[in-house]
């Protein structure tokens, strides 16, 4: 079987930031009727498929918070971002997380550059703003010009024979980077109801919204759920 190089998009996947990104689903374990299955384990009975019943059991559990029957579906991601989306993410401690290492290779390093500037938000020291009178193609240019500059920079420390552990540490915070995330369903719809907000980081959530639209078929009566309290699904 031929190797493919794990930055390159899976199959399934949404592009994001203006198709400098991709978020992509792996693999699952389970569907809704897992999740009925695990509330109803005591009766040692199985379903196949979800009926009106076990729709209104799955809306109950949501409703109040019995969420471990959630835990026993499981999906992994592969995620194609820049770095500092990948420090965000990773605060989400109840993910598994493996990474492409530039300990181990130099090749195909992409770099992220906003298509629009935003503005540092007066009242909030973590939040930006939108910045219509921005000069994008000005900034822009200074990122692009930044992200050459530090590719240079590498790329010589390398020729001179310096490691690639150490050579990595002049690539700016911008670098794209591909790792594999592997979550269950409680905790990717806790991640969801965070980086799908208005208080989360732009470039965040247009991966969690991404994420929202390759789940959505696998658990239509979840999203319906959430959509029905007035969130975008």
């Amino acid at each position: 079987m031929s190797e493919q190089h794990l930055n390159i998009a899976p199959e399934n996947h949404v592009k994001v930031l203006g198709g400098q990104g991709w978020v992509g689903l792996i693999d699952k374990l389970g569907n809704e009727a897992t999740i009925v299955n695990a509330a109803r384990v005591s009766f040692g009975k199985l379903k196949q498929d979800m009926d009106d019943k076990d729709v209104k059991l799955l809306k109950y559990l949501i409703e109040n918070k019995h969420t471990s029957p959630l835990e026993h579906m499981v999906f992994t991601f592969s995620v194609h971002c820049p770095l500092f989306v990948r420090g965000q993410w990773h605060r989400h401690r109840t993910w598994s997380y493996n990474e492409i290492s530039r300990r181990y290779t130099e090749i195909d390093l992409e770099f992220y550059t906003p298509p629009e500037m935003r503005r540092q938000a007066e009242s909030n020291r973590q939040a930006s703003v939108q910045w219509p009178e921005a000069d994008n193609q000005k900034y822009r240019k200074m990122v692009l010009d930044h992200n050459a500059a530090s590719l240079a920079l590498y790329e010589k420390l390398l020729a001179e024979g310096v490691c690639r552990e150490q050579a990595r540490g002049v690539l700016p915070q911008n670098m794209m980077v591909t790792f594999w995330a592997t979550v269950d369903l409680n905790n990717l719809l806790h991640f969801l109801s965070l980086r799908d907000s208005d208080h989360a980081q732009w470039e965040i959530r247009e991966y969690a919204m991404a994420i929202k639209k390759l789940i959505k078929p696998i658990v239509p009566n979840v999203a319906a759920y959430y959509a029905s309290k007035g969130q975008t699904w």
